[in-house]
């Protein structure tokens, strides 16, 4: 009979058993390659966002001794490398914003009507939106696009970028105003 390994429990688990048997990286790739995917295709489109994630699990591998097992979750150390990773692509970014800015809405929308209503409020933000985007310091960016897409809380953004948690704060609510500024006061994350 033949017996399947344990799943194990917090990533620092996985990272550590890593360290005599590598195969249990592969867990964590399997746990988190589809978020990290999500978040690098919304920034830089899906062509780029395969090799980056996969580049994402290689430094992760290649640096597992160092990382800080006293944290049970390993997104946010991820999502660091994979930020510092887009942040070489800055120029593919800047890009698809502009992109965003031309290209038609693309929605999966239930009935004709709500296809409407959504295309007509979509393609309304979308062009301020993109230019918000683009025009933000990479910093800010890397700050509002981590917590919006990524999903991270704001300790977790702190532990990704190696910054404390009143810089993720300032650089959150900077980057905010700034978007909400330029889509003319509204938050696109409201309904009406």
């Amino acid at each position: 009979m033949i017996t399947q390994p344990a799943t194990r429990g917090a990533d620092s688990e996985l990272v550590s058993a890593s360290w005599t048997e590598p195969e249990a990286f592969a867990e964590l790739f399997d746990r988190y390659s589809a978020m990290l995917y999500r978040y690098v295709s919304k920034r830089l489109g899906p062509e780029p966002a395969e090799d980056l994630v996969g580049e994402t699990f290689l430094v992760a591998f290649s640096r597992r001794r160092s990382y800080d097992l006293s944290y049970p979750d390993a997104r946010p150390w991820l999502f660091g490398i994979l930020t510092k990773l887009v942040s070489r692509h800055h120029r593919r970014e800047a890009a698809r914003y502009r992109a965003l800015l031309r290209a038609p809405v693309d929605s999966h929308v239930e009935s004709p009507a709500d296809r409407v209503a959504a295309g007509v409020s979509a393609q309304a933000v979308r062009a301020e939106l993109a230019g918000a985007l683009a025009a933000l310091p990479a910093k800010d960016r890397d700050v509002l696009l981590l917590i919006a897409w990524g999903d991270l809380t704001y300790e977790e953004v702190g532990r990704a970028l190696g910054i404390p948690i009143g810089t993720v704060r300032s650089r959150l609510n900077r980057g905010r105003r700034k978007v909400r500024a330029a889509l003319g006061g509204t938050n696109p994350m409201e309904e009406e």
